[in-house]
């Protein structure tokens, strides 16, 4: 997502702002340029090998801002001339999940690309339930504090907000519809 090439200048703006630059018009380019160094970067200085089929995949979930499924995942490595097998996707996918770069939506079963690389968080989502778009925000920045709520018997070790509702474009154009 965007924010992963701007992390430092994102982490001085409100989760409201990181909101509205996923929801509403931006240069992404520049931020698929940026996520995409993290990555190469990351696997550089974790000495673990960027592979074309890893490097395609990220891409892919860096494209638009749109989840995506693993079978959609697999149509778009076919089309690009990639081998298209679900464990080749899968292990991919792992992989990305594993260092950081990655999350799943259970809500949509897909996937998309994590907002904060290279930071252990337990993300939140805010899911736009037309257009699908998905914009994660920092649990700290969002005032959610789980570990305030976790029974004192208890120690949470990970856990995924998903919040649905309407993304201002989207209600936007709805209002505009009903008029």
């Amino acid at each position: 997502f965007c924010s992963s090439g701007k992390l430092l200048s994102m982490k001085k703006n409100s989760a409201q702002r990181q909101i509205a630059e996923i929801f509403d018009e931006h240069d992404h380019r520049a931020c698929f340029r940026g996520s995409m160094g993290s990555l190469q970067k990351h696997c550089f200085e974790n000495n673990l090998k960027l592979t074309p089929l890893r490097k395609k995949i990220f891409e892919f979930l860096l494209k638009d801002h749109q989840p995506l499924g693993a079978y959609q995942i697999l149509d778009l490595l076919r089309a690009s001339g990639f081998s298209s097998t679900p464990p080749i996707a899968y292990r991919v996918l792992d992989f990305l999940i594993e260092q950081g770069f990655v999350h799943k939506i259970k809500r949509l079963n897909a996937f998309v690309a994590c907002s904060y690389p290279g930071n252990a968080h337990s993300p939140a989502f805010m899911i736009c339930r037309k257009c699908e778009k998905v914009a994660e925000i920092d649990g700290k920045k969002s005032g959610i504090n789980l570990k305030k709520a976790a029974p004192l018997n208890f120690m949470i070790e990970e856990a995924i907000i998903e919040v649905v509702g309407l993304c201002t474009l989207c209600t936007t154009s709805k209002e505009k519809n009903a008029n």
